[in-house]
């Protein structure tokens, strides 16, 4: 995570830690796995008391281990890494590239509050903003998915994009009834909510058969390849529209 990049300069360094810790756990949450724990490269800075407070809530928080790392000093942006260890809860671990044809296309919860919160600590104006600086890693909701999907992420750098790399992995095309897709903002911004990312909710396929072990939504449907790996409603987006976070 990179200052002015991943979080605004006079962010709460706890929070920062948080994210940085959190967001690599979703990552293990996406393949069903539980953490063993985390390797860290932490820039020195003068609210090192705050992100040490942070970085101690969350490894609590998820029962996650420091295993090590190291510290930098340097002049620039602060720059923090985190590798996150994990153990996988089911053989074969849950991959992009698996989805197939005929199955359901589900996700675990709304999108677009992880865009409020980064608008209200942007703005200053005092408004709920932990979907943002403190998103939640579904480690339960992974392992309770794993033995059932056919292919399985996180949605972190929007759910449009997100979805048209599990396409891309499975050979497969996917069309989202964009309806169906729960949303934390007012309706006139639905589709900014859906290429916005940062709300690290589960993103999965499966037979359409299979009796969900969570709760969960279903917001498409796996066909074969088209020219486009997605379709919004049976329809291609529009050509040159961002699907999501361009790093």
């Amino acid at each position: 995570m990179i200052e002015g990049v991943h979080f605004l300069p006079d962010q709460d360094m706890a929070d920062v830690a948080w994210k940085l810790v959190a967001t690599n756990l979703s990552d293990l949450a996406a393949k069903g796995a539980e953490p063993a724990g985390i390797l860290l490269s932490h820039s020195l800075c003068p609210d090192d008391d705050r992100f040490v407070e942070g970085l101690g809530e969350v490894l609590k928080a998820y029962d996650c281990a420091l295993l090590g790392g190291d510290t930098v000093s340097g002049d620039g942006p602060r720059t923090y890494g985190a590798t996150a260890i994990g153990r996988a809860s089911h053989s074969p671990v849950p991959s992009r590239g698996g989805a197939q044809i005929g199955d359901a296309l589900f996700i675990t919860g709304p999108v677009g509050a992880a865009m409020l919160g980064f608008e209200a600590l942007r703005d200053k104006t005092g408004a709920d903003s932990s979907a943002y600086c403190r998103p939640d890693p579904l480690l339960a909701e992974g392992q309770a998915l794993a033995p059932h999907v056919t292919a399985m992420m996180d949605v972190s750098d929007g759910l449009l994009l997100d979805t048209s790399r599990i396409a891309r992995a499975s050979k497969v095309t996917l069309d989202i009834e964009t309806d169906s897709v729960a949303i934390s903002v007012p309706e006139d911004r639905r589709n900014e909510a859906l290429r916005w990312g940062d709300d690290y909710q589960l993103l999965f396929t499966l037979p359409v058969n299979t009796t969900l072990p969570i709760s969960a939504t279903r917001i498409g449907q796996v066909l074969a390849a088209t020219d486009s790996p997605i379709l919004l409603d049976g329809t291609p987006p529009k050509a040159g529209t961002p699907l999501g976070y361009s790093h």
